[in-house]
């Protein structure tokens, strides 16, 4: 009983070393939305937040996104002026099914949610395609979430969203994967019980968008001036349009308009996302656009209503269909507020980690502590699966997504691996469907430097890795500079002044459904009872030097 007591603490410590609660802001080096002149550039966010949906409670602004097979899951990020956004928690700390879960999911998990606020409580519904759709619900928006609950099961249910109507009825807006339902490009709707915990009736379908709305998902519902509408975004991620549907009754027949497409800007496919409106009335819209290995980043459009149909950005040819707006006046909520930026680097200083860090599944206790007195994190080697062909099925990757078109991103490490094993690794990597890494490796004869590439590493393809050099200590700093295009330059320093370059050029690709991440890890051959330790002093986003 004590053996499992202690099982169950340690894993609690090491699930809190995420559960940080930011305090001063952070103001990234690399991307800064506003322009401190009362404008602000798009993207707000320069980051992989897919499938943004958002609120306003009070005068706070909330925003969550989807996930997938990264834990924490289910990130909440908070601003009060829609543009100068930070990290604040999670609200999924392990994802269920848990056993499914700690092998590496790529793609699969937490697709495309919605939060709401009802009766002093906050609401996420999030599919997972596999399983259905679940609620997780709390207090306080930084506060406990509850055990996700499965209120619809079954293969290919999406992009939920919930809507309570004056009369109290309650339903679920959703559409379909056709990945696993075999059917797509529908919007369906379904009657919920009033608490929101259960569906009491089978979907029915409210618009079929093959004719000419190819591809139309993550159906948002609201209600104005009698109308429910239902924003959703068809034609495909990186090339469709933000339609809008209407109707006087919750099922339909509903009317059609496109309310934005890129027209004549830059900005592909503006895709999914939500409508929130200002204490002074404003109305704005959250949505992404996908940069390919940048991922789906984040851009905020001003919002108007015309004859009871929202356009979105901007109408420069006045035919009632918005183009996304790069520069605009910031929203205004009745106040300035201080810039900050969604929290990127980590000096490890203190018992919490920045909550830009997730794993590639669902962690276990053993590969991560903080040891805030001599201000390093540690990394425990641990064995790769014994099926894994490559990076890309090994969960104890620790990641973060790229936070802007250009960045260096450098660590400082110190290698401590078992005496008696060889072939730990530990360092560096930029993770997508192909990768590259640079790590320290342990031989007989001391401690080497690798760099490691494997293109097509979701199709299981091999790391080709070479020998860099032979090192004098484990204490190096590793790192990797991404320049426009993602293109991707590993170095080192063994002084920390003078930094060598470490292989060739390697571009960046996007993963499953995100873009690619960088991040750190710590990995094993053997089986052992004393694993080797990788102490982590620091990791630094910073521009291009």
């Amino acid at each position: 009983m004590k053996s499992i007591f202690i099982s169950i603490f340690t894993f609690s410590l090491f699930i809190n070393s995420f559960a940080q609660i930011p305090g001063t802001n952070y103001v990234s080096k690399v991307w800064v939305a506003d322009q401190s002149n009362g404008t602000f550039k798009n993207p707000v966010i320069n980051a992989d937040y897919s499938d943004p949906d958002a609120i306003r409670v009070g005068d706070d602004f909330y925003l969550i996104a989807s996930s997938f097979d990264a834990i924490p899951g289910l990130p909440i990020l908070h601003s009060k002026d829609l543009v100068n956004w930070k990290i604040i928690g999670h609200a999924l700390k392990r994802q269920p099914p848990f056993e499914h879960f700690e092998k590496t999911q790529h793609g699969n998990g937490v697709w495309a949610p919605s939060i709401r606020y009802r009766n002093g409580e906050f609401y996420i519904y999030y599919p997972d395609p596999d399983f259905g759709i679940y609620l997780t619900k709390a207090k306080t928006i930084t506060g406990e979430w509850s055990a996700p609950k499965l209120v619809a099961a079954g293969k290919g249910l999406i992009d939920p969203c919930p809507f309570w109507d004056e009369d109290g009825k309650a339903y679920l807006a959703y559409a379909y994967a056709g990945s696993r339902a075999g059917i797509k490009s529908v919007l369906a709707i379904m009657p919920l019980t009033a608490d929101g915990k259960k569906v009491t009736e089978s979907g029915r379908i409210v618009y079929d968008g093959h004719e000419l709305d190819p591809t139309i998902e993550g159906p948002k519902v609201y209600k104005r001036n009698g109308y429910y509408y239902l924003f959703a975004p068809a034609g495909g991620v990186s090339t469709g349009w933000q339609l809008i549907l209407r109707s006087k009754n919750i099922y339909g027949p509903y009317e059609r308009k496109v309310a934005m497409d890129q027209g004549k800007s830059t900005v592909n496919g503006p895709h999914q996302g939500a409508w929130v409106n200002t204490q002074t009335g404003e109305d704005w819209f959250l949505h992404f656009q996908d940069k390919d290995a940048y991922g789906r980043v984040v851009h905020l459009q001003p919002m108007k209503w015309v004859n009871n149909w929202p356009v979105i950005g901007s109408d420069k040819d006045g035919d009632g269909i918005g183009e996304p707006v790069m520069v605009y006046k910031k929203p205004n909520v009745g106040k300035s507020f201080p810039i900050c930026t969604p929290v990127e680097s980590d000096e490890f200083s203190t018992p919490n980690l920045g909550l830009q860090w997730q794993w590639q599944a669902n962690p276990q206790p053993t590969w991560l502590f903080t040891d805030a007195s001599k201000g390093v994190l540690k990394l425990y080697t641990s064995k790769i699966p014994d099926e894994a062909k490559n990076l890309w099925d090994v969960p104890n990757l620790l990641m973060q997504k790229f936070p802007a078109d250009e960045f260096t991103a450098t660590t400082k490490v110190n290698f401590k691996p078992n005496p008696k094993l060889e072939n730990e690794k530990t360092g560096l990597v930029v993770m997508g469907r192909s990768y590259a890494q640079l790590s320290i490796k342990s031989k007989k004869d001391g401690l080497y430097l690798m760099y490691g590439v494997c293109q097509g590493a979701d199709k299981g393809k091999e790391e080709h890795e070479k020998e860099i050099a032979k090192l004098k200590s484990g204490i190096i700093q590793l790192r990797v500079t991404v320049s426009n295009g993602a293109k991707c330059q590993f170095s080192f320093s063994e002084d920390g002044v003078n930094f060598v370059k470490a292989g060739d050029e390697f571009q960046a690709t996007a993963g499953q459904w995100i873009g690619a991440k960088v991040g750190l890890f710590a990995i094993r051959d053997t089986q052992t009872n004393d694993a080797g330790i990788a102490e982590y002093d620091w990791f630094r986003i910073d521009k291009i030097r």
